[in-house]
């Protein structure tokens, strides 16, 4: 443990579930009486997590993330393994949970400090901090249960945030409040990690990830699928979440549809950058052959103007009858977070009945007026299922990598093309 904040060995944690309610009381008084199964919450779990780490934990409801997190804050009792923690958790799973609702909002303070193990010479010195970030003025010396659902959400924040804790578990509640709180909220969060603190981060939020984390898990079943780079894990998560199973390789079968309906003739993309590492998946029903980025004359272009329009292109060959197919594209940075994108869905396009064998053209015409820098452009087709499923026909992630210029000085992410004005104002005389 010299390095790691948490260690997890062999992790089990099981629920009895009883079909009658009349099953699980049988059982408690006649042992013998077993009429449960077993529902298996995290399934052998091995991990690792080292001081000052950001790990983002990503899975579908249901994964097992917040069982997890339950028994790391020792609110779940494991039924098997090991499970060590070195430092101060502080927990922001169920803001609250330690509060008296006949209590003042200054009691719950108090209690809710001893709760984390504090003196209360400590939890004085935290006072005023938790006071003014809570910001709930007079309402501090009245019952918690007379406050609305926002005040409780303020007041159990700063509680749980202002302890200083070695680490921190969040799971989807940083937004609390109004927008100011949320300010206040991020930008506390954005001080536990310039401090090294070790953050675990539950979230359904890709971009979160992608912007906090410096490892990532995915959770599926119990089981931790995945354990690495952030960028990986969260193109990975997005497969999971379209129901998309990667595959080592393709079949004869596939291979011979490719063959059949290959697109013969240079390529736009042999004249760009492309990315020998692109992310690719899908279920075959459409394929994106080929793609490029175009400047106003109809050139292909590997640098791009900012201050310029530009045409997003690219081609994709269907396999099977399909729909209303929605084609899409997204410029990202490095880091694989979403800067631009759009798609045809989004712009309400009516796209048709396309056959088997058909190719179609996707054309995105726009100014994307992205600060100086390299990117990637992504492409896809997908559809939505009778259900209202999003069915991922093809998608190409990453596929060519672009650099954006512009001939401005920009500061941010996006040039804004400001029109600025100054005048003077006359005094009178």
């Amino acid at each position: 443990m010299e390095n790691n904040a948490i260690q997890i060995n062999n992790l089990n944690k099981e629920y009895k579930m009883f079909s009658r309610k009349k099953d699980r009381l049988l059982e408690a008084i006649l042992p013998k009486y077993e009429r449960h199964t077993t529902f298996k919450a995290i399934d052998n779990l091995n991990l690792e997590i080292k001081k000052g780490e950001i790990l983002g934990i990503l899975g579908k409801n249901g994964a097992g993330k917040s069982t997890l997190l339950k028994m790391i804050t020792g609110v779940v009792a494991p039924s098997s393994g090991e499970l060590k923690v070195e430092g101060k958790i502080s927990s922001l799973l169920e803001l609250g949970a330690a509060f008296n609702p006949d209590l003042t909002g200054m009691e719950n303070i108090y209690q809710h400090g001893q709760v984390m193990g504090l003196t209360d010479k400590e939890i004085k010195a935290k006072e005023k901090e938790i006071i003014e970030f809570a910001d709930i003025g007079e309402h501090l010396s009245q019952p918690v249960k007379t406050y609305s659902s926002g005040m409780f959400a303020r007041l159990a924040f700063a509680c749980a945030i202002n302890v200083d804790p070695d680490i921190l578990i969040v799971d989807e509640v940083l937004s609390v409040g109004d927008i100011a709180f949320q300010l206040k909220c991020f930008k506390k969060f954005e001080q536990f990690k310039e401090s090294g603190k070790t953050i675990l981060f539950v979230t359904h939020s890709v971009d979160d990830v992608l912007r906090n984390c410096t490892r990532t898990i995915i959770m599926q079943n119990g089981r931790k699928t995945y354990d690495g780079d952030v960028k990986t894990g969260v193109e990975k998560y997005k497969k999971l979440m379209v129901g998309i199973e990667e595959k080592e390789e393709e079949t004869e079968q596939e291979e011979a549809v490719k063959s059949e309906y290959s697109y013969d003739g240079e390529t736009w993309k042999s004249k760009m950058t492309e990315n020998p590492k692109l992310i690719t998946y899908g279920n075959g029903k459409a394929e994106v052959i080929d793609y490029g980025a175009f400047d106003a004359e109809g050139h292909i272009v590997n640098v791009i103007n900012s201050d310029e329009p530009i045409t997003f292109k690219s081609k994709v060959l269907f396999k099977e009858k399909v729909k209303n197919p929605i084609f899409t594209m997204t410029v990202k940075d490095f880091s694989g977070k979403e800067m631009a994108g759009t798609n045809t869905d989004i712009e309400k396009i009516a796209t048709g009945e396309f056959e088997k064998g058909d190719i179609v053209v996707a054309e995105f015409t726009q100014k994307i007026p992205l600060v100086p820098g390299k990117y990637t452009l992504s492409f896809s087709c997908t559809r939505y299922t009778s259900s209202g499923e999003l069915e991922a026909l093809n998608r190409k992630y990453d596929a060519l990598l672009v650099e954006f210029t512009t001939s401005k000085r920009t500061v941010g992410i996006i040039n804004i093309d400001s029109n600025i004005k100054i005048h003077k104002i006359e005094k009178d005389k």
